[in-house]
């Protein structure tokens, strides 16, 4: 099926591994046999609300059983990032647990008063309160980082603003526009490949999505295999100007590549 050899995985997880929190058909067995052969693997998500705590809690109750470490979120990269920027830094976030945690836990210092960065995730609850207040600090000179640029997330009652959306709202008040590190940011996935001391030429990425995991994992080096599970269909992939290098109907075409 592949031509290069494949040491080590990247994946995304909904519409990959699980939908509504109900494992799609191969993924725990996909994960199994990742676990059972040692390969070096991480599940990567652009969700930024969840830790990898609360993440790997979830899809233990589908079936999946990862390690806590072999999950890999923007919030997570974004935190990495910044603490490869500037180490010991302050920041004003805006997200739930999952991003103020990953900033603590890299050595920053969350905080109101001239931070270094005002830093935008995912939240269900947008503070009109802490946007003007991010406003005001980037016009006082923070940069600006956002977790990922979606700007809708699912909910059982339809769409919602995610950070892209507010993001948006944010530059048009400041004239700023946000460095974004989540997916389709090829930086997601070096992270990510640096966490696991993986190299680009021997690691594939399976995602969903064409314009975020395939772009992304095209720019990085990946090879890339596009599931049919989640976003993207079949007639979709030939709009794009870019193709994966391989297409299959679900993750469970794949436990045997493992």
């Amino acid at each position: 099926m592949t031509e290069r050899v494949i040491e080590s995985w990247l994946t995304d997880m909904d519409g990959v591994l699980v939908h509504e929190g109900t494992a799609l058909p191969g993924a725990p067995e996909f994960v199994k046999a990742l676990r059972a052969k040692d390969r070096p693997f991480l599940i990567l998500t652009n969700n930024s609300i969840f830790t990898a705590r609360d993440l790997r809690a979830r899809l233990a109750t589908s079936g999946i059983d990862v390690p806590e470490g072999s999950i890999w979120t923007s919030a997570l990269a974004t935190a990495q990032f910044l603490k490869d920027q500037i180490p010991g830094g302050s920041a004003y976030a805006i997200g739930e647990a999952g991003l103020t945690t990953a900033l603590y836990e890299a050595g920053y210092t969350l905080t109101e008063s001239d931070p270094d960065y005002v830093v935008l995730g995912e939240t269900r609850t947008y503070s009109f309160e802490a946007i003007t207040k991010a406003i005001r600090l980037i016009l006082g000179g923070a940069r600006f980082i956002c977790t990922n640029p979606d700007t809708t997330g699912p909910s059982q009652e339809g769409p919602l603003p995610a950070t892209g959306s507010v993001a948006a709202m944010i530059t048009a008040a400041t004239g700023r526009k946000p460095y974004f590190v989540g997916k389709p940011n090829p930086m997601m996935f070096r992270s990510a490949l640096n966490r696991i001391d993986a190299h680009s030429e021997v690691t594939a990425m399976v995602g969903d999505r064409m314009d975020t995991d395939v772009v992304a994992g095209i720019e990085a080096g990946l090879q890339t295999f596009l599931v049919l599970t989640g976003s993207t269909k079949a007639a979709d992939v030939d709009k794009y100007p870019f193709r994966p290098s391989h297409v299959v109907d679900s993750i469970a075409n794949l436990v045997d590549l493992v």
